[in-house]
């Protein structure tokens, strides 16, 4: 038995099958985590969607921007971006089993026995992990229910960027949002930046990234998360575990097995010009 987690899919199919070739990944008795991202600008995102519903109970992911955004694009809420590569999932068959399934899976893993968290983008230092967990079940819950293209019509902004338990309605989602898929720069205060996007020795001051404020989360707790490929997996504190490697801009796959600590790569199959 043993826990795997995978960065950013995008869609990658071939080395997300070669990946698990790699460890002998077994459904029976492993568990696989994804940091969310499956889909979007590799060319093979339904594959990947269908063979992680597939895989049924022995994965545990979260839902990033990029599905989100195909839940948008579904609902005829956001338009379908030619640079995702997402006409063929959106024309298949399966397209409506595909999508239930996929606003139904979560926001955020925590394992108490493992000391693990994971979220897309990450963990806002405006949080506790109690508050982590209520802020997103609420996001699990209005996409779970037939109001969910409500709120994906409201779910695109940068604004609030400042947790407060006094925010409610759709702009306490869309804080919430944007904490667990888009984040990466914070201000010292803990406000979310959702504008740089640079690597952290570019950013300008007072920006930080989020990772590098004082947490609000145990200690003993280690957070994983994907979304920031420019990181290239590099540069964070102890106990924090960037995974997204850029797999789809011809980067690598990458993969840790947690009780190890133990990292696999698959280079891309196919190199961008």
């Amino acid at each position: 038995m043993a826990t795997y987690l995978i960065g950013d899919i995008h869609g990658c199919y071939r080395e997300f099958l070669a990946l698990l070739e790699q460890v002998d990944f077994n459904p029976d008795k492993d568990t696989l985590w994804l940091t969310g991202d499956l889909i979007a600008r590799g060319p093979d995102s339904l594959a990947v969607l269908r063979h992680v519903k597939q895989l049924g109970s022995a994965v545990k992911l979260v839902l990033g921007n990029h599905d989100l955004h195909l839940l948008a694009v579904y609902a005829k809420i956001s338009r379908n971006k030619p640079k995702d590569l997402l006409d063929e999932l959106l024309a298949a068959p399966d397209i409506d089993e595909l999508i239930n399934w996929l606003r139904k899976q979560p926001m955020l893993q925590i394992d108490d026995d493992l000391k693990l968290v994971m979220a897309h983008a990450g963990l806002t230092p405006q949080w506790d992990l109690e508050t982590a967990r209520m802020c997103a079940h609420e996001v699990e819950n209005i996409l779970c229910s037939d109001s969910y293209p409500l709120f994906l019509d409201e779910m695109y902004g940068d604004m609030p960027n400042n947790w407060s338990p006094e925010l409610s309605g759709l702009a306490r989602l869309r804080y919430s949002t944007n904490a667990l898929t888009r984040m990466r720069y914070c201000f010292p205060n803990g406000q979310l930046d959702m504008i740089c996007k640079s690597k952290p020795e570019k950013a300008p001051a007072p920006l930080k990234p989020w990772f590098e404020l004082p947490r609000k989360i145990p200690e003993d707790y280690s957070i994983v998360f994907g979304h920031w490929a420019a990181l290239e997996g590099q540069g964070t504190p102890a106990g924090i575990y960037a995974l997204d490697t850029g797999c789809c801009w011809g980067g690598e796959l990458t993969m840790l097995r947690w009780e190890d600590k133990q990292y696999f790569r698959q280079p891309a199959l196919i190199k961008k010009s």
